[in-house]
């Protein structure tokens, strides 16, 4: 771990090494949990990428804002943000320029064409070879020289640079997890590094080493809370239980009120409760209505 804004270059380099190693690890396990890890990781992202564009929403919001929406109504800039960042932990190829126009748009920055040629060039940035802290800093670099203002895009892209460089499966929420950890703020008036900037490279260097603490702390809780939630399931009455668990295992949160073809609401509020008596699920919302369960 790094100690302290002051350590050396190598020293930096060394310790993002180490934590990526650990991170890849980890998503090489293929956990059955990985779903939900990716994003709570989204979400956390999304939530810091929310700050930058000047927002007040936070965590809890953004999850409320994802949930409790009816089947046409719009999410709204942040729960927009949100969407941009899930889509990217559903990712397993890079990104075409459809993709990019819905991801600029949901991140309410204006569309230019070079946007459109992103998923190219960041397949030449992996293809060159360079350590993947520093490959995701020149994918960020690339968006920012397009259009200065689009600094939440040069997060997004970053993760998708590091997702690719690594050969990951499916693509990981990361760098954008740290973009206000103090330790990112850098240079002699401890600014925050912004993309493109000489200190970006550095930045990411500490960002890989947060981040990667970060990911793999959440992993350990959520293994602990996968087992508890698998070693449950044959104490569970419901025919729909095990369509239940696999939401749980493979996403941030699941509506207390869910219904299926085979769960009604009762049974869904029955089911949920069940799961909670038995230490298999948190209540994440802290209401008493319109709850929401998670690992």
């Amino acid at each position: 771990m790094l100690r302290g804004t002051d350590a050396s270059d190598i020293d930096a380099a060394y310790a993002a090494g180490a934590a990526l190693t650990a991170v890849d690890q980890l998503v090489r396990t293929d956990a059955i949990w990985l779903g939900a890890w990716r994003h709570r990781l989204a979400l956390k992202a999304a939530a810091q990428a929310s700050r930058l564009a000047g927002r007040r929403e936070e965590e809890p919001d953004l999850r409320d804002a994802w949930h409790l929406r009816q089947a046409n109504d719009a999410l709204g800039p942040a729960g927009e943000i949100f969407h941009a960042w899930r889509r990217l932990a559903a990712r397993s190829s890079p990104p075409d320029a459809q993709l990019m126009q819905k991801v600029t748009a949901q991140l309410g920055i204006s569309w230019l064409a070079d946007f459109g040629e992103l998923g190219e060039r960041l397949t030449e940035l992996v293809d060159f070879g360079l350590p993947a802290p520093l490959v995701a800093a020149d994918a960020a670099e690339l968006v920012v020289k397009i259009d200065p203002k689009a600094e939440l895009l040069a997060w997004w892209v970053a993760d998708c640079a590091l997702s690719m460089r690594m050969r990951w499966p499916v693509y990981v929420p990361f760098f954008a997890t740290q973009i206000h950890a103090p330790m990112l703020r850098l240079g002699e008036e401890r600014q925050r590094a912004r993309p493109g900037s000489a200190q970006f490279r550095r930045a990411l260097l500490v960002a890989s080493v947060l981040a990667g603490a970060h990911a793999c702390t959440l992993g350990e809780e959520l293994a602990a809370q996968a087992e508890k939630l698998l070693s449950a399931e044959p104490k569970l009455r419901s025919k729909s239980a095990p369509l239940v668990i696999a939401q749980l295992l493979g996403d941030d949160s699941v509506s207390g009120s869910l219904t299926t073809s085979t769960l009604s609401r009762w049974a869904s509020r029955r089911l949920f409760d069940r799961l909670l008596q038995l230490g298999a699920v948190r209540e994440l919302s802290g209401r008493d209505t319109f709850r929401l369960y998670g690992l």
